[in-house]
């Protein structure tokens, strides 16, 4: 399986830190926003890793990861987007890289206490078809939220106004061959852009979704609240392997 980092986008909601640099490469914490995603993809033993990205500061990427020798890979690859037609848009940038392979796709802002691991060995072995992870969260409404009747998604809303459930699609997908001729077959959402909910509906139309809820931390970070709780759910989880590692020491 392969992995792919859409890294693109304005940053507007996180204007002016964004006004002289790309978003994800704002600190979380120690540690550049990029490198969480990228070490996500890492642990889940994914090492052929694509990143897109795009504006003035694609660059900057090449100059921070060089070919990924911090994450323990040897190679990284890299694709340009062009304007800023939304995450599906920048999905379709991954088709030769994906050679029709499998793929798991992250966005770049977001950030896991958790191992995707496990999710990536259940999309292994399903036949074909999508795979989504879900989060309980207390702003539903700021993502893609599932519509479920019993335990079955039957649609996927987009920025809801009024959410049907507490759960968020987080940015974590896992696709088989099929999702760029999806992606080919869109048309531009109300807000003008090439929307990934549209992605997962389609498979989900066909029967070919399913999900997992994750456990563990998780948030976005492209609000500044996001951005914060972010920093802080890292800093408390680095606080706390500091202390294991200190008492084990103690210890002997």
């Amino acid at each position: 399986m392969k992995g792919v980092v859409l890294a693109g986008g304005t940053g507007s909601r996180l204007n002016p830190l964004t006004r002289v640099t790309n978003k994800h490469l704002l600190p979380i914490y120690d540690r550049p926003m990029i490198y969480y995603p990228l070490q996500t993809l890492v642990e889940a033993g994914i090492q052929d890793i694509l990143i897109v990205t795009g504006g003035n500061n694609a660059g900057d990427f090449l100059r921070l990861l060089r070919n990924g020798k911090d994450f323990g890979l040897k190679q990284l690859n890299f694709a340009y987007q062009e304007g800023e037609g939304g995450i599906a848009d920048a999905l379709r940038l991954a088709e030769p890289f994906a050679a029709g392979e499998k793929i798991c796709v992250i966005l770049g802002d977001n950030i896991l206490e958790s191992s995707v691991r496990e999710a990536r060995e259940k999309f292994e072995r399903q036949q074909d078809g999508g795979l989504v992870l879900l989060k309980e969260v207390p702003d539903s409404e700021r993502f893609g939220v599932p519509v479920f009747e019993g335990e079955r998604i039957v649609r996927i809303e987009e920025k809801p106004i009024v959410p049907s459930s507490s759960y968020a699609v987080i940015g974590v997908y896992f696709y088989d061959g099929t999702v760029f001729e999806r992606v080919r077959r869109l048309k531009p959402s109300g807000r003008g852009e090439f929307e990934i909910t549209d992605v997962n509906n389609s498979y989900l139309f066909e029967g070919k979704l399913s999900y997992e809820v994750i456990e563990g931390g998780w948030t976005d970070a492209g609000t500044f609240e996001s951005l914060w709780r972010a920093t802080k759910m890292v800093r408390e989880k680095v606080l706390i392997a500091e202390e294991m590692k200190l008492s084990a020491t103690s210890a002997r």
